[in-house]
């Protein structure tokens, strides 16, 4: 990236306003030609709104946006488009019923005849050394195939700036390497990206620049590659980063939680099946399950849950004791208590206060409840401990939970599971969504859960925070789990292989090498 090249984009004391919240606080920063720039910043530190601005979702209701020189407007993501500011959304914008070519035409602003459409998309895919093939059904895609397809119908109008959102969230290790290959290749060629990651060891090897916000206000623009994941993190939360108090070569207990052939139909015509799932977790032991999304994870989170019921009684135990029969409510009772991936609706109900949404799931094991009486103080008395203890930025235990931010939401949803104790605990995507300071906490609130003897099964498509959590994992794919194995001595790459192991279409499932520990078949 050469540094006297023209900007591409300027933006100067952008500022945006939402009732009781200011967004943006005068913002400014410029993105060269050609250059990879990432943009970070911590849970509601002003990422998203400030993007959607730059690809005309919403306005500025002050400062100034200039595009290659020129003073703009952008009233709409159409107009955006034809400026040559294309966008890769984090959530993929796809059918699944139909073909990668019919999805990308759907996108496309204006109508092309398919047979040059078809050609187009070929031409791009040569020229950046994607694989597609255009007449494939987008359901029997992999995760980072069905990524290409975005990429391919920004790539086909020619952008100048590329906004990428959290890109690599859902991807294997192999796949974000073949990414970032595309991603180097597009800026060769002369168009800008603008990188929105979490993950900061990417953005040290991919990007030129990063701009960092906090609470809104920009806080600093830095090279990357001389900062460290640390100092970058440490700038986005304006403090020191904890690290987790895990003590090493510490002694587990006898197998607590033991889950054997575990079985569960698909539900849905997109439905993922559990399949012959078996594992074991001891009594302070936490085990990790990898996968790229869409894999069985929700499926096996509500079978261990209790939120679906095995046929097979002893396909899940507890202590020795049978569970698969048994209601959420009665596996609660016993000790099981569970984070689902979906907070809004699933985990919490956003029209009921913090205090209702405490009653939901620790009524009985905390007596809210008796004989069908509420017991509002205690289920405030605890919500407030909940909020405290966890750092939520609530007005009290009285709070809608949907006037809550998504991190803090998340925080007040795993501090409510884990402050009751459990003797298990199950949790999808501890961190979704959670700035760096507060994910460290909630780990190390995991770690001393483990420490006083729970057995602990994390869920997560992170495996950054998989192999930092946990002391075991396994890899579920395709409704199949692989062997157990002990984290520090399996390589990233071999897990990468195992979370990408089924790919290609229903009737030639291609199963990729992992050794001893591949997924059986």
């Amino acid at each position: 990236m050469d540094a006297n090249l023209p900007f591409r984009l300027e933006l100067t004391g952008i500022t945006k306003r939402f009732p009781g919240v200011l967004a943006n606080d005068h913002v400014g920063f410029s993105v060269r030609a050609g250059e990879i720039h990432a943009l970070l910043g911590e849970n509601g530190a002003g990422k998203s709104t400030l993007v959607k601005m730059i690809y005309g979702i919403m306005q500025p209701d002050a400062g100034e946006i200039r595009w290659n020189g020129y003073l703009v407007s952008i009233p709409n993501p159409k107009f955006a488009r034809r400026l040559g500011i294309g966008m890769v959304f984090q959530h993929f914008s796809l059918f699944d019923a139909m073909t990668v070519l019919e999805n990308i035409a759907l996108g496309m602003d204006t109508k092309i005849r398919a047979r040059d459409l078809e050609a187009k998309i070929r031409e791009v895919m040569s020229q950046y050394g994607l694989t597609l093939d255009p007449h494939r059904v987008v359901s029997t895609l992999s995760v980072g195939e069905r990524q290409r397809i975005e990429i391919v119908r920004a790539l086909l109008l020619n952008p100048s700036l590329l906004i990428m959102d959290e890109p690599t969230s859902v991807l294997t290790p192999q796949e974000v390497d073949q990414l970032f290959v595309v991603l180097r290749q597009v800026a060769a060629a002369g168009c800008s990206i603008l990188y929105i990651s979490h993950k900061l060891h990417e953005i040290k090897a991919l990007c030129d620049t990063a701009t960092i916000l906090r609470g809104g206000k920009l806080v600093d623009t830095c090279d990357p590659k001389v900062e460290t994941s640390r100092s970058m993190a440490e700038k986005m939360i304006g403090g020191n980063l904890k690290d987790i108090v895990k003590p090493k070569g510490r002694v587990l207990g006898e197998e607590k939680l033991i889950v054997s052939k575990l079985s569960v139909p698909g539900i849905g015509p997109f439905g993922i099946a559990l399949k012959d799932i078996s594992f074991a977790v001891k009594a302070g032991e936490i085990f990790g399950i990898a996968g790229v999304a869409g894999n069985g994870q929700n499926a096996l989170l509500l079978a261990l849950s209790g939120e679906t019921t095995i046929d097979d009684g002893e396909a899940i135990t507890l202590d020795g004791e049978w569970l698969g029969r048994l209601t959420a409510k009665q596996r609660r009772l016993k000790g099981v208590a569970s984070v689902p991936e979906e907070r809004n609706g699933h985990a919490a109900v956003p029209d009921f206060t913090l205090s209702d949404n405490s009653i939901l799931t620790a009524r009985d094991r905390l007596g809210m409840a008796i004989s069908g009486f509420i017991k509002p103080r205690v289920a405030r008395g605890y919500t407030g401990q909940v909020i405290e203890a966890f750092a939520v930025k609530a007005q009290g235990a009285g709070s809608m939970a949907g006037s809550l931010s998504g991190g803090n939401l998340q925080k007040y949803i795993m501090g409510r599971e884990i402050l009751q104790k459990p003797a298990v605990l199950v949790v999808n995507q501890p961190t979704w969504g959670v700035d760096a300071g507060a994910a460290a906490a909630i780990h190390q609130a995991i770690v001393d859960l483990a420490m006083a003897g729970s057995a602990i099964v994390v869920i997560s498509q992170d495996l950054d925070e998989l192999l930092k959590l946990c002391d075991t994992l396994a890899v579920i794919n395709g409704g199949r789990l692989s062997a157990k194995m002990t984290v520090g001595e399996v390589s990233i790459e071999e897990i990468g292989l195992l979370m990408g192991g089924v790919h290609g279409t229903p009737e030639e499932t291609h199963i990729a090498p992992g050794g001893e520990h591949a997924v059986p078949v």
